[in-house]
């Protein structure tokens, strides 16, 4: 059997494991790094550069350098977020035919799930030149509080990478899996979660082998990337006050002063005070401007409390699901590069009583976790006996009067299936409409549409005579199939939840052929055909 790797597709950096034996290795990058910046740029030439490289001269090429992809995944391109994001992109965003998100390169348009898709292409081929063997499967992490459209859009990606996704695994459990398989520990966890883009608070039981998650909760829209542009738009007010120069509109600039602030941000987890120095950053009446400015760990706490303060809630309402009180905690556990900052570990010990472990690293404890449940699919593992992952958003169905029906309640753990009956609402009705949802606003219109379909060929009957039930199930990976059955007929029609958001099978088919055709011109330039 081929090796199997794990990879934590990230919104700032991602990372990629395997298993060897029992023990989950990172793989490390052609750079020699354990971590990859999700970055992809395209340049004049025509040559794609991912990673490091595509990092490096993202000042100079900001609207064709794509980063944060992981944010734009299975997202309308009119949804809040992302209206609120686009204005502190480099790049532009459009909206697609389907009114999904897509990327504007300079009038030649790209998807997230393509950009994320080179991404997983690149540490794909970190994996196959470390293991030195072609590698095919995949288990692949995503926030645990995704929902169904992007969890798809993540699976499209990796199958447009050429990679087939064993299992998609919710991160924070990733984690839990490669600190529990270290520790050997039994005992209630919590894994606080805050990467570059999301952010996810999940408790769970582990037991004997048995992970057992009880509740998570989260915000897909919270994240280091929110920190970063805290410090970007105080650097832009204070170059203002002192120069009278508003740099928010110069994208070279703009570019140099995200990778500045991200850089000074890290720095100020393990110091007190650092210095942001960019020369000739502008030029005014044939002067050059430097940007200089000094910042200290305080203000920077100053300036992003309130984003700290923010999962305060979130740790609060997953207790309150979990059933636990605080003194059942035994161990919390930091994952994602932004939990490295000092406030949040304050703020998670204050919460909780107790300072977090620090048996795993947090930047790689994800992928590991995913390399971790490959072994576990392949019986490569045997003291993990059983993983019970829950689903993050309740699922139900629109009903009159604009009333969401909740068939499987968040927090549920999967795979699962559920039934519930519903009947007509008029005489001698022959059809009925399943319109397929997501969320826990007891509004339809406020929650996620996944999908809709037609029930037809009703027995005819008085309004509130035919009983009509509606079946959904949820597999391992979290993506839902829903059935609707009338009784009287036996007539039933289902559907594979493909969400109205992402790609259809006939574009993911014509993106995957030309990824195959540019992998076939890139190999021959290799070997020198060309």
């Amino acid at each position: 059997m081929s090796q199997v790797i794990g990879i934590d597709l990230g919104t700032t950096y991602s990372c990629v494991a395997y298993l060897q034996g029992e023990e989950a290795l990172i793989i490390p990058n052609l750079e020699g790094n354990n971590t990859t910046p999700s970055v992809v740029s395209f340049t004049s030439s025509g040559e794609q550069l991912i990673g490091t490289p595509a990092l490096r001269q993202a000042p100079t090429n900001p609207d064709k350098t794509v980063y944060a992809v992981k944010r734009l995944m299975g997202k309308k391109f009119n949804s809040a977020e992302i209206q609120e994001l686009q204005n502190k992109l480099s790049y532009k965003l459009d909206k697609a035919p389907n009114g999904d998100v897509i990327i504007d390169l300079g009038g030649s348009y790209i998807t997230p799930q393509e950009i994320s898709s080179l991404i997983l292409r690149y540490l794909r081929k970190c994996a196959e030149d470390y293991l030195g063997e072609k590698v095919k499967d995949v288990v692949i992490t995503v926030p645990a509080h995704f929902n169904d459209h992007q969890r798809q859009a993540t699976k499209d990606a990796a199958k447009i990478a050429g990679l087939n996704t064993l299992r998609v695994i919710n991160e924070p459990t990733a984690a839990s899996l490669a600190y529990g398989l270290g520790s050997k520990r039994n005992g209630k966890v919590v894994v606080y979660d805050m990467g570059g883009g999301t952010f996810d608070v999940t408790i769970l039981e582990i037991s004997d082998g048995i992970f057992h998650v009880l509740a998570t909760i989260g915000d897909t829209f919270l994240g280091g990337e929110d920190f970063d542009n805290r410090l970007i738009s105080w650097i832009l007010d204070e170059f203002k006050k002192k120069e009278g120069i508003d740099l928010s509109e110069d994208k070279f600039a703009l570019q140099r002063i995200k990778e500045a602030a991200e850089k000074a941000k890290r720095e100020l987890s393990y110091t007190l005070e650092t210095q942001i120095n960019l020369p000739f950053i502008v030029s005014k009446d044939s002067e050059s401007k430097h940007l200089q400015v000094s910042l200290t760990r305080s203000l920077l706490e100053n300036l992003t409390k309130d984003l700290v303060d923010k999962t305060i809630p979130y740790m609060t309402q997953a207790l309150d699901e979990s059933k636990l009180g605080l003194e059942e905690i035994e161990e919390v556990i930091l994952v994602g590069g932004q939990t490295k900052m000092p406030l949040i570990k304050e703020t998670v010990t204050k919460f909780f009583g107790h300072e977090p472990s620090r048996s795993i690293n947090p930047d790689e404890a994800v992928a590991m976790g995913a390399a971790i449940q490959s072994g576990v699919l392949s019986g490569e593992i045997h003291d993990i006996v059983l993983l019970l992952d829950v689903t993050p958003i309740s699922l139900g169905i629109e009903a009159e009067n604009d009333q969401f029906v909740k068939i499987i309640e968040k927090n549920t753990t999967i795979p699962t299936k559920k039934t519930m009956s519903f009947t007509t609402v008029e005489d001698n009705q022959r059809r009925v409409k399943i319109h397929v949802m997501q969320g826990e606003n007891p509004r339809a219109s406020e929650n996620v549409s996944l999908a809709r379909f037609d029930l037809v060929g009703i027995e005819q009957a008085p309004a509130g005579v035919p009983q009509i039930d509606v079946t959904f199930e949820i597999d391992a990976d979290g993506l839902v199939r829903v059935s609707a059955k009338d009784v009287a007929t036996n007539r039933e029609q289902s559907i594979e939840i493909r969400p109205s958001a992402g790609l259809s099978t006939f574009e993911l088919n014509k993106i995957m052929k030309r990824t195959e055709d540019q992998a076939e011109v890139e190999k021959d330039e290799e070997t020198g055909l060309l």
